[in-house]
Formats: structure tokens, C-alpha cells, sequence
């Protein structure tokens, strides 16, 4: 943080320099009333590197695994025994420069493997979905029907999946109706943490839910953890694992973790319909 600090003092000595006291207002001076396009593009790039110092800089080393982890290191740093003896407490005094955190955000911004595999979900599907609210396996589920739409977006980076449906719920007069259910989710590989990543946000709820997770290729199965909170004071710890069973079909399963035993309330089974557009 002290070298993000250290960036921080420069841009704002530069800012002092063209004129700049406030933002969007300068001194009267001639030659700063009037900043060139290309000064303020360099101003606004050096305030975008310090952000993005600051992010990289505070990251810890992340082991888990992945189908293709990211090769990149921050810039200035090494392998050897004196960066290994840094990275456990120490300073390093290498100041990144500038060219090397364009590099670097960069190389954090590619498309790799992890994202390929992602993408290769896009397009239209069907799904079945079977509910044990209370866990218990030995009981009937209740089931709902909807569709799913996948589509990649920003280059590949992300898939964003928008599904329809209806979901079994009881009334006001306590008896099962079926209600109109929407969801979105965007699944992604963060290159930073090397891990997958995922959100979910729905119309029975208000929040959005975050989730981390890693490839087996073995099982070809996505395993995410997070924790889910319906109401206040009623958070609890949650598992999901996306089988990715062939290329046109893969099954969602929901796992709580309910006073320290886990229960699986939940499996949504996709087939697809069309590879979409």
C-alpha cells in the first residue's frame, strides 16, 4: 500500500503542476486554461494505474487449482529467495513502473481456457428443476420447468445466463401455487484470484449472491462455495456443483449447510435446445 501511496503523491503532484487545484477547474495561467486532450488522457491513465496498484499490489497468492492458471506475476517480482523473503513481510523496494502495470493489466484482461469452457455453455436451454426444502431425499421433490438463455459477453470474458420459469410456493392461504420466476447469473474466471467466479440475482430476492470456485476436469464438475442469506440473521454456508455431463447437457446441484450438516435441497437438469445467437 506504502508503493500505491507513493503513486498516489506523484498524480497529484502532477495535477498541481498543469494547474489543476479541483477537478474540471484551473488556475489562471495561459498555458494550463486550455489542456490538451492528450495531458488530461495521461492524468486520467495515471489515476486509473494508481487504482489498479493498489488492487494488485494487496493481492495474495492464490494455490487453487484451475484448468489453465495464470502464468503472470506482478511486475519486478521473481522467484528467488530474496522476493520469497519480501512476499512473507518484507518491502520490496522495485517501484512498478508505468509500461509494467499496462502490462500487466494487460495480461490480466486475456482470455484463456477457463473462459473457453464457459462459453462452450452458450445457448438456448430447457430445464427441469426438483425442490427438497427440507432436505429430505426420501420425499418427493417438487418440480418446476423453465428455459435458459446463455450468451458470452465482454469478448468472451463472461457468460451471463437469464432464465424464466415457474417455481412451486405457498400462498397466502398456505396452499402450493405456482408463481413466475426470473434469474440472472454471470459466470466468469477471475485471472487475479485464479478461480471461477460466479453471481446470482432472482425476482424472490433483493440481494446478489457471490460465489468461488474451481474446475475438476476429471468429473468435468465446477464446485462453488459462498453463503446465502434470506432474512436477516438466517445467513448459512452454501455448495453448488455444476456437472458439465456433455455438450448438450449439465445438471446444477444446491447443497446447504444446516446446523453443521450439509443437505442437498436442490438439482436443476439442463438440456439443450439451440446454440443460440
Amino acid at each position: 500500500m506504502a508503493r500505491a501511496g507513493s503513486l498516489n503523491r506523484y498524480y497529484r503532484k502532477r495535477l498541481r503542476e498543469l494547474g489543476l487545484t479541483k477537478v474540471g477547474r484551473a488556475q489562471q495561467n495561459p498555458r494550463t486554461m486550455k489542456l490538451r486532450p492528450t495531458v488530461l488522457a495521461r492524468v486520467f491513465l495515471g489515476a486509473a494505474l494508481t487504482i489498479f496498484a493498489s488492487a494488485a499490489l494487496a493481492q495474495t497468492p492464490d494455490t487453487s487449482s484451475s484448468t489453465a492458471p495464470s502464468p503472470v506475476q506482478a511486475p519486478g517480482s521473481s522467484t528467488d529467495s530474496s522476493t520469497a523473503a519480501s512476499s512473507t513481510g518484507g518491502t520490496s523496494t522495485n517501484m512498478p513502473s508505468e509500461a509494467e502495470m499496462m502490462k500487466m493489466m494487460m495480461e490480466m484482461s486475456k482470455v484463456n481456457e477457463n473462459h473457453k469452457l464457459l462459453a462452450a455453455t452458450e445457448g438456448n436451454w430447457n430445464f427441469t428443476t426438483k425442490m427438497w426444502p427440507n432436505g429430505d431425499q426420501t420425499k418427493k421433490p417438487d418440480e418446476s420447468k423453465g428455459t435458459a438463455v446463455r450468451k458470452s459477453a465482454m469478448g468472451g470474458r463472461y457468460v451471463v445466463m437469464d432464465i424464466t420459469g415457474k417455481v412451486p410456493m405457498p400462498g397466502p392461504d398456505g396452499k402450493v401455487k405456482e408463481f413466475d420466476f426470473q434469474g440472472q447469473g454471470i459466470d466468469g474466471y477471475d485471472n487475479a484470484r485464479q478461480k471461477f467466479v460466479s453471481t446470482w440475482r432472482d425476482s424472490m430476492t433483493t440481494g446478489i449472491m457471490y460465489m468461488e470456485g474451481s474446475y475438476d476436469p476429471t468429473t468435468k464438475s465446477l464446485t462453488y462455495t459462498g453463503d446465502y442469506q434470506m432474512a436477516p440473521g438466517m445467513k448459512e454456508q452454501i455448495r453448488s456443483v455444476v456437472k458439465l455431463t456433455d455438450k448438450d447437457h449439465m445438471t446444477f446441484e444446491w447443497y446447504e449447510n444446516r446446523n453443521g450438516s450439509e443437505a442437498k435441497t436442490m438439482q436443476i437438469d439442463y438440456t439443450r435446445t439451440g446454440k443460440g445467437k
